[in-house]
């Protein structure tokens, strides 16, 4: 990536939306280069929503699919495409006395047709890196961009979505975990001509790991590229923003 990528916006974000978090990135590689490797979990579930807490506060991190504890997230993130058994049971109802449910879907036939349209993510490299927008180098080559933001910040990021769009749809949230949201839709939006952003962060099972008034909305990178470009002729420079922002940099 471009340094010069990194700088606009690192200027451009402070300018139109103050000392704000800043947003996170991923990207697929077989080279750790500067980054440190997550440790191996110990016992029990760690759920990864929760574990990018140190990336959001600068820390680079990259993981295999050794050192990602849920099965779930493995699959989210392009490790592996396999499914454990009973879980059209697990995502719904349950099996009495053996299993017990999620209840995000209402009947396991329902699962059933999720998981018929469910698109594995493709990759076959061995790191999935994280990074602060910050901390990005040269060599780099995110796949999406992060944000973990509350609504103010969330309604400038989906107006600057939809801004060079004739269409409303600039935004979609698809049914999906908390890493699903964040990683996997975002990642196959990039591969697409014209990619829409994801807002995310409506699990349940993952808002333990986030401020309740905070959501996520990811940003494919060769969208957010062009967001980059219009940001200084959007409404970010109208008076009505302005009003937004001042209760964002307060």
């Amino acid at each position: 990536m471009e340094l010069k990528i990194k700088n606009d916006f690192l200027e451009k974000w402070e300018r139109y939306f103050g000392k704000s978090e800043l947003p996170i990135t991923f990207y697929f590689s077989n080279d750790l280069k500067d980054t440190k490797p997550a440790l191996k979990p110990g016992a029990g579930h760690s759920c990864l929503i929760c574990e990018l807490k140190k990336v959001r506060e600068g820390e680079s991190v990259a993981y295999t699919e050794d050192t990602i504890s849920c099965r779930g997230a493995r699959r989210y993130t392009g490790f592996t495409n396999e499914i454990f058994p009973d879980f059209r049971y697990f995502l719904s109802c349950g099996i009495p006395d053996k299993l017990e449910g999620e209840r995000y879907k209402q009947s396991p036939e329902l699962v059933d047709d999720f998981l018929i349209n469910y698109t594995p993510l493709p990759t076959e490299k061995k790191y999935l890196v994280f990074k602060r927008w910050d901390k990005l180098s040269e060599q780099d080559e995110p796949v999406a961009v992060i944000f973990f933001a509350k609504p103010d910040v969330l309604s400038g990021l989906f107006s600057l979505a939809n801004y060079d769009s004739g269409e409303p749809y600039g935004v979609t949230a698809p049914f999906a975990a908390g890493c699903g949201s964040i990683i996997h839709y975002p990642a196959l939006e990039n591969l697409k001509d014209d990619p829409k952003c994801i807002f995310g962060m409506f699990d349940p099972s993952a808002r333990h790991c986030v401020e309740p008034d905070e959501l996520t909305f990811s940003i494919p990178f060769k969208r957010f590229t062009r967001i980059i470009g219009y940001m200084n002729e959007s409404f970010l420079i109208t008076d009505t923003w302005k009003k937004v922002e001042s209760r964002i940099k307060k």
